[in-house]
């Protein structure tokens, strides 16, 4: 390998580029090539250095097969260049990043990960909601609903009375049989909810329903990917603390 080949997996946030960390700001600013998720805002990739290449390596129907995608990068490392491997939110919550990482270990590829600040505690917050409150939620757990391929996803069993706050990441194909499950789990009906959709964008919009009726509210206004599902007391408070203008909130 030429001297100075590494790839850096830099977590992007959640979609806010005022929300990257100063070293990602930094590696991006470096970069030769830019492997990128489809959902990074094109508000970060302007930070990518003018030069850079940047090629998108996850479609509508999915990412890549992870095996090309990592011969892709030792490739490009190993002549010597400074690579990037961009990731929305934080590299390791649910992004496959310690699957890259330790593929490319394997490789004898430099590599260090960036972390991002993950969706899951920030786009609540953006939205009002915040994850923890005292009297409230005690903590809070952190899910995906993604699926594979045509299985359902598989929630904790948590009991409502153990006072944390449930988020969902990537609900948005499955938040009728994720409500549906944590109904099965002896969730009262009448629980807070919301659903927040581009979460720290201009084009954030929010959803708050009760927990049987959320589906029905996020459906009827055309909810899209990405969207978080939040469950918990702590939804109530979004009313009461400040929110950002010009973002479109809908109540049941």
């Amino acid at each position: 390998m030429k001297k100075g080949g590494v790839v850096y997996i830099v977590g992007a946030g959640p979609g806010d580029p005022g929300l990257l960390t100063l070293r990602a700001c930094r590696i991006l600013r470096q970069a030769d090539v830019v492997f990128y998720d489809r959902l990074v805002s094109p508000g970060i990739l302007r930070r990518v250095a003018p030069g850079a290449r940047r090629i998108c390596v996850e479609k509508k129907k999915g990412s890549v097969d992870l095996s090309d995608l990592v011969r892709r990068m030792v490739r490009e490392a190993q002549a010597g260049r400074v690579v990037v491997r961009l990731k929305g939110g934080d590299p390791f919550v649910f992004g496959r990043g310690a699957e890259e990482a330790g593929a490319l270990v394997q490789a004898g590829v430099a590599c260090e990960v960036i972390p991002g600040v993950t969706s899951a505690i920030a786009v609540p917050a953006a939205a009002g909601i915040p994850v923890t409150h005292r009297g409230m939620a005690r903590g809070f757990v952190v899910e995906t609903a993604h699926r594979a391929g045509e299985e359902a996803p598989i929630l904790a069993t948590i009991p409502p009375e153990a006072g944390l706050t449930r988020v969902f990441l990537m609900v948005v194909a499955t938040l009728e049989t994720v409500v549906g499950q944590l109904l099965a789990q002896g969730y009262d009906p009448a629980t807070p909810a919301a659903v927040i959709e581009w979460g720290t964008t201009p084009a954030q919009r929010v959803w708050v329903a009760s927990l049987e009726q959320i589906t029905a509210v996020a459906r009827a206004s055309g909810v899209e990917a990405p969207a978080v599902l939040v469950v918990g007391p702590v939804v109530q408070l979004q009313g009461q603390l400040r929110v950002r203008p010009g973002h479109r909130w809908v109540r049941a």
